[in-house]
């Protein structure tokens, strides 16, 4: 009975990750481009979680154009990154600038300066959904 329930308990966990892991594949993907996944909770509006975590971009590297289903809020910690939302003119942000994604609103960022450039994204998000949809 108990190997039962550890390998019971072993399938949940990696589940359990599994689900956590998932909606940050895609920045996996981007060669130069280093996610940290901070924090992950529940808020207090039924079926919306907020997600931390800070994307390091190497120079010149360019992550693009994608949507969240939710807004998303960037601070940035280091360089200088050029952003473009869609429908609007590119707006070029430093340390300690910030900007806000609008939900469901394509998007793409690029590290425009001659350093690594750091943000610390958070998003107000729909439980269950990707997290990244990139545009065709």
């Amino acid at each position: 009975m108990e190997k039962y329930r550890k390998i019971i308990f072993s399938a949940t966990l990696a589940i359990g990750l599994s689900a956590f892991i998932a909606p940050f594949t895609t920045f996996a993907q981007k060669t130069g481009i280093t996610r940290t996944n901070h924090q992950r909770h529940d808020i207090s509006v039924p079926g919306y979680e907020t997600i931390q975590a800070s994307i390091a971009f190497e120079p010149g590297v360019q992550f693009g154009m994608h949507s969240h289903p939710g807004e998303e809020v960037i601070y940035v910690l280091k360089g200088t990154f050029e952003y473009q939302i869609e429908g609007e003119k590119p707006v070029r942000l430093k340390a300690g600038d910030v900007l806000f994604i609008p939900a469901g609103k394509n998007h793409q960022a690029k590290n425009v300066g001659k350093n690594k450039a750091v943000e610390l994204a958070t998003y107000i998000v729909e439980k269950g959904k990707t997290l990244v949809v990139m545009k065709p």
